[in-house]
């Protein structure tokens, strides 16, 4: 700025004195206007200060050249008289045709653009070279903060005809300077090893340590000092202080030197707590839930939370912008402090209008459905926090934020502005997908979260993959009435080949159709009520396991054993679900709980119960929850119930819970984890040298084992993973690339399986790995541990997992890479 007025103020003196050395006190009859190529004659005259008729004096010359540069149109101005006409001679300045950034690796094409916006540097505007030293110097200063000391930025302009031009900005990075070392002076309490483990900021790593930050950056340092300063003050030291900080650099500018001097002080007690101001009647029941305690040490950690904690109350109440303040009165004699908190809780503030910016498609009420703070109630910190993730958790928003506008002229009222960005709530499938278990597979349909911006989930698919065919409608009105409550219902059909599948051959043909309403509990429960019936035909090889064989019992035809069976229930169904998560995919905090009871009625032709309970927690480990922990859980019950014509009811063997795979435990085949199926096989008839026959022997029956897995009627599978940033990959494609290690156990167990009629028999015909366990105990586990990588592609979703068995029993089908493309997960 000050180099662009020293320009203007040369052009003026120099225009001026030209001008004066001529007699510039004429009355204008014409001006006249030269030089002009884009800029309109019309518009150039709008910038003079000057109309026919007028008399020029020095004043006006001034005033007339500020006046165009101030446009931002001309490179240059130049004033002449020709007798009576004033001649005002221009060099416009050239426009930009294209800009171009070579060479940045550290800085985005898009930050870079967002810098020149700021300074008006734009394709198709006019190119104020004064501004370009400056933005030079600005992005120099931007590498010399992230430790680029031998960093260069050069713009170069390239004039093109039509007094246009080309601006490339040139960058020569150079490597970062490293932290050669860290010297801390005057600590006396904590040793350097101590103080240093609190610092983001490492030197000397070891070369496998390649998350540590060795590369000096003056943000990171500056948090580092703070980071020093809680941790004293957080532990008594009320008058810690970090004195001095020398940062020298080495002569290559390739090392950075950093010195911390610290003064330490003493250790403070608190001797008193006393609240003082307005708590609205509430002073005692704050005060007991303050975490500062009389006779502890000092902690600034504790005082903050106390200040944050009583701002968060009084907002409940409407109070949204109280003024909470900690006075320390510090005793030298006997190293106490008391602290006195004053609290201001200033007006109370209403909402006079909640605003929405961004949906496009999405329909105001359906968001505002979500958005628990009303118009024309006081303001709720608490309730807008719930509104933000009630509306981050719809499946077709990517980002929610609000922002608190106060009113001019209004001291007590706001508006809200909630500003959401969008994402896809759907899809039209119509593709082929590959995987190691599903093998070839065709899929068409449409699936629609937001079905016209109402909020409503219609989708009718058909897809068919190597063990399954199915073609399906759904519906669900999440927002049936005002109060949430939701409704939906779905008809379906489908054929199963167990074969394929993974387990033992059977086929079925099934169609349900079937109706739910849910009810909310508050903003994070919910429970709903579902009833579907359910028609099921039945085909297997006629092998009768000891598993199966109860079941077949009331439907087995004597006359044709081979025949299909047939069977229909009717199936109502509860189920709770909780919800906290900070997002709909790809969710780094919070947790989810979903538990789900379900019966046939008494009247069906199989009665049957099932439980079945889903869990999932999320921990970020660090700020922008690019690192997290997950940890889930899945369990699951189900059996008979009753009696059927005199015959004990069972849970009908194609209801059997199933695991291995993607979704349950990785490393191992698709639902090739659970009990095998045993087929006891009767003794033949014995006889005696003399050919007389004698009594069969129970004892001499022989067993045989299926490869595959029948399945279980209990299930318990958990596991562990630590979300990493993927590498390569952006921080804006977090919501659609999501890598993690990951350690998975569990098993499926059968508890009406009879270890004990069988363990004795003879196993035969069967593969050699194979053994006959005990498939009721369920500490017959297995576990895997592996990495695993989901990408939401163009395509669909997909799933890559590497992974390797830590734990496998005899017969089971380990997999070290797995793969799945066009499926969900």
């Amino acid at each position: 700025m000050k180099f662009n007025k020293i320009i203007l103020a040369a052009l003026l003196a120099v225009s001026s004195s030209s001008f004066a050395q001529t007699n510039y006190d004429f009355v204008v009859e014409d001006i006249r206007v030269e030089g002009l190529q884009r800029v309109a004659l019309g518009a150039a005259l709008t910038y003079l200060p000057v109309q026919r008729g007028d008399a020029m004096n020095k004043f006006r010359v001034t005033q007339l050249i500020r006046s165009l540069y101030s446009s931002t149109h001309f490179e240059s101005v130049k004033i002449y008289r020709d007798g009576s006409v004033l001649v005002v001679e221009v060099e416009e300045r050239p426009t930009i045709s294209s800009i171009i950034f070579d060479g940045n690796d550290d800085i985005k094409d898009e930050q870079l653009q967002e810098s020149l916006d700021g300074a008006n540097i734009r394709i198709g505007e006019p190119l104020d070279r004064t501004v370009i030293t400056s933005i030079e110097n600005g992005l120099k200063d931007f590498f010399y903060s992230i430790g680029k000391y031998n960093a260069t930025v050069n713009a170069i302009v390239t004039p093109l005809p039509r007094n246009r031009v080309d601006l490339k900005l040139t960058f020569e990075e150079g490597d970062a300077a490293k932290i050669k070392q860290i010297n801390i002076v005057g600590n006396e309490v904590y040793d350097d090893t101590e103080l240093f483990g609190q610092m983001e900021l490492k030197f000397d790593t070891p070369w496998w340590d390649f998350t540590s930050e060795t590369r000096y950056q003056q943000q990171t340092l500056s948090g580092d000092m703070e980071t020093i300063t809680s941790y004293y003050k957080d532990r008594g030291y009320l008058q810690f202080g970090i004195t001095s900080t020398q940062v020298s650099m080495s002569p290559e500018k390739d090392g950075i030197y950093i010195t911390l001097n610290l003064s330490e002080g003493e250790t403070y007690t608190v001797s008193d707590i006393e609240l003082v101001g307005d708590l609205l009647g509430y002073e005692e029941f704050v005060r007991q839930l303050l975490p500062i305690r009389t006779g502890l040490l000092y902690s600034q950690a504790q005082v903050t939370y106390a200040e944050e904690f009583v701002s968060k109350y009084l907002g409940r109440y409407g109070y949204a912008y109280p003024t909470v303040t900690t006075i320390p009165e510090i005793n030298e004699e006997d190293k106490t402090v008391k602290l006195t908190i004053s609290v201001d809780p200033g007006k109370r503030i209403y909402v006079r209008r909640v605003n929405i910016e961004g949906n496009q498609t999405t329909a105001d009420e359906v968001l505002r459905q979500n958005v628990v703070q009303l118009e024309g109630t006081w303001l709720s910190e608490g309730l807008l926090e719930t509104s933000k993730s009630q509306l981050s958790r719809l499946t077709y928003m990517e980002e929610v934020e609000y922002e608190t506008v106060r009113l001019p002229g209004e001291d007590d009222k706001v508006d809200i502005e909630f500003k959401v960005k969008e994402q896809a709530s759907g899809q039209f499938n119509a593709g082929i997908g590959y995987g190691d278990a599903t093998r070839l597979s065709l899929q068409a349909g449409i699936q629609q979260d937001n079905f016209l911006g109402t909020g409503k989930r219609v989708g009718a698919n058909i897809s068919t993959v190597s063990y399954q065919s199915t073609a399906q409608l759904t519906y669900l009105d999440p927002y049936f009435t005002i109060d949430g409550i939701s409704l939906g219902g779905s008809l379906s059909y489908s054929e199963f080949d167990g074969g394929d599948f993974g387990t033992v051959r059977f086929n079925t043909k099934r169609w349900s159709l079937g109706g739910n309403i849910g009810y909310p509990i508050n903003e994070v429960n919910r429970i709903s009520f579902g009833l579907t019936y359910s028609d099921v035909e039945l085909t297997s090889d006629n092998t009768q396991f000891e598993q199966t064989r109860q079941f077949y019992r009331q439907f087995e035809d004597p006359n044709d054993p081979e025949a299909p069976i047939d069977y229909a229930s009717l199936l109502g169904s509860v189920t709770w679900s909780r919800n906290t998560l900070n997002r709909g995919l790809f969710p780094s905090s919070g947790s989810s709980q979903r538990a789900s009871f379900s019966i046939t009625t008494p009247n069906s032709d199989v009665n049957y119960f099932k439980f079945v309970s889903d869990n999932k927690w999320y921990y970020p480990l660090s700020r922008n929850q690019r690192w997290t922990v997950l940890g889930r859980i899945r369990l699951g019950y189900g059996n008979g119930y009753g009696d059927v014509d005199g015959i004990e009811q069972v849970l009908p063997f194609t209801e059997n819970f199933t695991a291995g795979g993607a979704d349950t435990l990785r490393g191992f085949e698709n639902n090739t984890v659970g009990p095998r199926g045993v087929r006891r096989i009767s003794s033949q008839a014995l006889t005696t040298p003399n050919g007389v026959p004698v009594i069969n022997d129970p004892s001499q029956d022989t067993l045989t084992l299926s490869s595959r897995s029948l399945g279980g009627n209990a299930m318990a599978i958990g596991g562990i993973e630590l979300i990493v940033p993927t590498p390569f990959v952006e921080t804006e494609f977090d919501n659609s690339v999501r890598t993690s290690l990951f350690y998975d156990v569990g098993n499926v167990w059968d508890t009406e399986f009879d270890y004990d009629a069988v363990k004795d028999l003879r196993l035969v015909q069967t593969q050699s790995s194979q053994v006959l366990a005990d498939f009721s105990d369920w500490k017959y586990y297995r576990s895997s541990a592996g990495l695993s990588v989901q990408w939401i592609s163009p395509m669909g979703p997909m799933v890559f997992s590497f992974s390797r068995a830590l734990k496998e029993r005899e017969g089971d089908d380990a997999k070290f890479f797995t793969f799945n493309i066009g499926s969900t997960f």
